[in-house]
């Protein structure tokens, strides 16, 4: 028997995923009906938890963030059986992630944490990236039910934050990603180019390779010697910046990044690689 504490859309598809498959489902949801929803499914719907996680030797769980989480295993706690795991794929900071751990292994439970990428339809299609660190004697266990939940489960090893911390640097791509996709957008909305070619010039550049080879500048620290030099760098971030108010729009990204490429020029530094933005001016 598993207990589902918390049935957003990526919680609620889990949750039938789960019951396709032929698990018995508890579920619980702050907003009682989209747990009671589930009910059409096979899954059965508690008003309190405490009562969805007795009899349970698993407790999944998909809230908001580290208080949400805090909150519900807290209030949940009156109904834990002894040796139930809880498995959190809540999207959480590294640090509460470390100390729920520690906390309820004090208690006599287990707390692994197992975020995942991918949305509500990876959720019910079993596709997707699931992370997990922490016991591993555990983890080993979980295995083979978390691989069913997913197209993919990256063990991250014995640092119960460590799939959080992965998790959070994922989602910074994302974000930064998004920025600069917007941006080129509104770039190519002023040089009146097509948006789906901007996928076709996605292909060209391949970002994969791009950001493999930026990581490794980076952390090399031979910014003497330039393959981008920054003044040149600096120059096309003004032409894209010039182009996008042509059109009375302001990008999203290249303005900050053009501010630190300001810094770094004013300390002399224009002949070099322009991957020197990646370190602190002061």
């Amino acid at each position: 028997m598993i207990a589902f504490l918390g049935t957003g859309l990526l919680g609620a598809n889990f949750t039938r995923a789960l019951l396709k498959k032929g698990e018995k489902v508890n579920v619980w949801n702050r907003t009682a009906d989209k747990a009671k929803a589930l009910e059409a499914y096979g899954a059965r719907a508690f008003e309190q938890l405490t009562d969805a996680v007795k009899g349970v030797s698993r407790i999944h769980l998909t809230v908001s963030d580290d208080q949400a989480v805090d909150d519900v295993l807290e209030k949940a706690a009156g109904g834990f059986d002894p040796g139930v795991i809880i498995i959190d794929h809540t999207t959480t900071s590294s640090p509460g992630a470390a100390r729920r751990a520690a906390y309820w292994k004090k208690k006599g439970y287990t707390y692994i944490h197992a975020p995942v990428f991918m949305g509500p339809p990876n959720a019910l299609e079993g596709t997707g990236v699931m992370l997990v660190s922490g016991d591993q004697q555990v983890v080993k266990i979980l295995e083979p039910e978390l691989s069913r939940m997913t197209g993919k489960l990256w063990n991250l090893g014995e640092l119960p934050e460590k799939a959080a911390s992965i998790k959070l640097l994922g989602n910074l791509f994302h974000i930064c990603l998004t920025g600069g996709v917007a941006d080129m957008l509104t770039l190519a909305g002023s040089l009146n180019i097509p948006a789906p070619e901007i996928g076709t010039l996605l292909e060209v550049l391949n970002p994969g390779v791009v950001a493999q080879g930026r990581i490794k500048k980076i952390i090399s620290n031979t910014f003497d010697q330039p393959s981008w030099e920054l003044s040149m760098a600096r120059k096309d971030a003004r032409l894209m910046i010039e182009q996008a108010d042509t059109i009375h729009k302001t990008l999203m990204v290249v303005p900050a990044v053009a501010k630190k490429m300001d810094a770094w020029l004013g300390k002399g530094h224009a002949k070099d690689d322009w991957t020197i933005i990646s370190k602190d001016p002061a």
